[in-house]
Order: structure tokens, then sequence, then C-alpha cells
């Protein structure tokens, strides 16, 4: 008897909703005097009350949060470290019910004003609770909230491990992964 290999994402062969991606524009940060570009990325997560949970939302514009608002309404704004919130206040205007929740210590490196209503912290806020689990991850350089979503098996990070695909990547990114000691594994 011939079995798999690994053990499936049950079920097969449908689709998975109630968490999407959304790619966005490309960004730079000062780094060592340099304004190095990176690419942001927003998970959109469909909650069973049919709110919508926005983790580090990317650039608003009419056609996306048309296509947001077609799923539910948004009820959660994610700033999940001292890096994702560039984009919150427009959502935020956007979006005044929505609430704002942001990691530990944003509040004072923000480099454009933030108005956080909520701290993340390991325990999830109950408004989440029966779906998600989270972890602060404080390193030296970033604080982070990392999420697991039980119903999907997903888990959501924003920095503590990036994936960038070397034919997507200029070759002065890779001197910049050296520099910074990443631990790279291109493929």
């Amino acid at each position: 008897m011939c079995r798999n290999a690994y053990i499936p994402y049950e079920p097969l062969n449908i689709l998975k909703p109630d968490i999407w991606i959304v790619d966005g524009p490309e960004i730079r940060l000062n780094y060592m005097g340099l304004k190095l570009p990176f690419p942001t990325r927003m998970t959109v997560v469909r909650l069973p009350d049919g709110s919508l949970w926005l983790h580090s939302p990317t650039e608003p514009d009419g056609a996306l949060i048309e296509s947001i608002l077609e799923r539910g309404p948004v009820c959660f704004l994610i700033a999940p470290n001292t890096l994702h919130y560039w984009w919150i206040p427009e959502w935020k205007a956007r979006m005044p019910d929505a609430a704002i929740y942001g990691a530990p210590g944003l509040e004072r490196v923000a480099k454009r004003p933030l108005p956080i209503e909520h701290v993340l912290g390991d325990t999830p806020p109950a408004a989440w609770s029966d779906v998600f689990d989270q972890v602060l991850v404080q390193g030296e350089g970033l604080t982070e909230i990392d999420f697991y979503h039980r119903p999907s098996r997903t888990l959501i990070l924003t920095d503590l491990i990036e994936n960038f695909e070397m034919g997507r990547v200029r070759q002065w990114f890779y001197l910049y992964g050296r520099l910074s000691r990443c631990k790279q594994n291109w493929l």
C-alpha cells in the first residue's frame, strides 16, 4: 500500500476561503544611509462573525478597498511590528470604525502619527481569540507579533522569516542580506 510522503492540508482540491493576501507596492526604508526597496504584502482574514482583520495593510486604493469590502466590514487594522504600519492611518481614515492594534513600542518609533488603540501581546484579544493564537517576539531591532490562524493552520509572520525569491530580487539585495547577517537559502 502506497502512503503519502506528507500529511496533506485537507480538505483537498477546494478553495479554502477566509484568508487572502494582497501584494502591495514597493516601499523604501533607510538602512545605513541607503534607501532600500522592499515589497509589501497584506493578509486579510475573515473572522467567524464576517468581519475582516487586516494584517500589515498595504497602500489603499479604490479598487482594493471595494474588493475587500465585498468580503465584509473591516473591523481590525493590525500593525504587527515596528515596520509594518505605514498605511494604517489611510485605512483608518476610510474605515473609522476599525480598531487599530499595534506591536508594543511602535508608538515610540513610528515615523508618522499613528493612533494605536490597543497594544498587542502574547494573549489574543477576545475579538479573535477563538480563531488566532499569537506570540510576541522581541528582538534587538524589531518587535513583532506573529499569528497562527487555527481554522486554516496558517502561520502569519511579518519579518521574523522573509522569503525573497532570487529571480525576483536584484543582485545588490543579496549583498544587503549578507551585510545584515541574514541566513540565506537561495533556491
